[in-house]
């Protein structure tokens, strides 16, 4: 299954793009961009009563419900956010210590990934370089939407020497973006457990479905 792990819609500050109009998109786009669902990764929120049950049903992809939110190391996805998660951890706050984050969300039954960490202040290659490594981590994100130049570059280096699985996603905030960066998973997701088991698992990888630039 290939999945896009990290984007936004109209929820997020930063975004105007309904769930409806990502799959409408994705729906013309089959060919170019391959995906069987989305996970909504909004900013410092969680809502658990969002139901895209009738989205799923009309336009055939999965879609799930997760969040972004920010620590003292850089931006954090956070899958399989239950009440324990909630409970324990106020999303709207900006300064979570990732050191503390990371290790009790597993614990709680939800997985924490590090996101953009190619991206200058809120990535985790910025914070490694004068802090220790985060004790838990799994995977960090090789491929995103929008990195500029050099930051995935960054990102294959981290992942070299820390041995992190690598996992995508287009972080789009903009309708046109949504899957041009995902992950294929080697297992099948039917819901948001299914996700957190295969991301613990490692058995993903990184895919682009960028449009290639023709000619030379």
């Amino acid at each position: 299954m290939i999945l896009d792990l990290h984007l936004h819609s109209e929820r997020s500050d930063d975004s105007r793009a309904p769930v409806e109009a990502y799959l409408r998109l994705l729906a013309r786009k089959r060919a170019e961009r391959p995906l069987d669902g989305i996970v909504l990764t909004e900013h410092r929120q969680f809502d658990p009563t969002r139901d895209f049950r009738a989205l799923e049903d009309q336009y055939g992809f999965l879609i799930l419900n997760a969040a972004e939110v920010e620590t003292d190391y850089g931006h954090v996805l956070v899958y399989g956010v239950n009440a324990d998660i909630l409970a324990r951890f106020d999303f709207a706050d900006v300064r979570l210590r990732a050191q503390e984050l990371i290790p009790e969300v597993a614990r709680l039954g939800g997985v924490a990934l590090p996101c953009h960490p190619g991206r200058p202040n809120v990535g985790l290659c910025a914070h490694y370089q004068t802090k220790p490594p985060i004790d838990g981590v799994i995977a960090v994100e090789a491929l995103n939407g929008g990195s500029k130049k050099g930051e995935d570059a960054r990102v294959r280096e981290l992942i070299a020497q820390h041995g992190y699985a690598a996992y995508g996603g287009s972080d789009s905030h903009l309708v046109s973006f949504v899957g041009i960066c995902a992950t294929e998973f080697e297992g099948e997701i039917r819901g948001i457990d299914d996700l957190v088991r295969e991301l613990t698992g490692r058995r993903y990888r990184a895919v682009e479905f960028r449009p290639q630039a023709s000619g030379g």
